[in-house]
């Protein structure tokens, strides 16, 4: 039963980033008139930052704190998933800036991991489990769509380059 619970959260979840996608879509137009000039102003750096605390707060309960093994990962996840952004926001270039993103991205996706043991383990609530999750989830999809952008945008301008002599 808690298994059939999760696998429809699960599945909400996918709709809920799939809309979420739709809607960053919408946002490309936007994007590309405001310069983002400190990583703290990303989306998708916010996101992660958020992650983080909701991660740090959840491993203090009684329970999760006794396991200093999975405390220690999941919030080095959550903190890596923060520093990558950050890091690659300083990277030089946008290949640079898609490698962090992708270890973010990656980061993100060792927490959802992580939050399956602690949910088989009872470290957590059900309730608490797909919060996190989901938040998790569109962290992911958020630097996803990053990624995606500046991908875009180098492909653009390496066609600009053939194009202009």
């Amino acid at each position: 039963p808690l298994q059939g619970l999760i696998d429809g959260f699960a599945c909400i979840s996918a709709r809920l980033v799939k809309n979420r996608l739709s809607d960053f879509d919408n946002l490309n137009i936007e994007r590309q008139e405001m310069k983002i000039e400190r990583f703290e102003d990303t989306e998708a750096w916010q996101l992660a930052r958020d992650l983080a605390r909701y991660l740090y707060d959840l491993t203090r309960k009684v329970k999760f704190a006794r396991d200093l093994g999975l405390k220690r990962q999941i919030r080095h996840a959550a903190g890596a998933t923060m520093h990558n952004i950050a890091q690659g926001f300083d990277a030089g270039s946008d290949s640079e800036y898609v490698r962090f993103l992708r270890r973010a991205k990656r980061a993100c996706t060792e927490v959802q991991s992580e939050l399956y043991i602690a949910l088989d383990q009872k470290y957590i609530s059900v309730s608490d489990f797909v919060t996190i999750h989901n938040h998790a989830g569109r962290t992911r999809a958020t630097i996803g769509v990053l990624i995606r952008e500046l991908l875009n945008h180098a492909q653009e301008a390496t066609q600009k380059e053939k194009i202009e002599p």
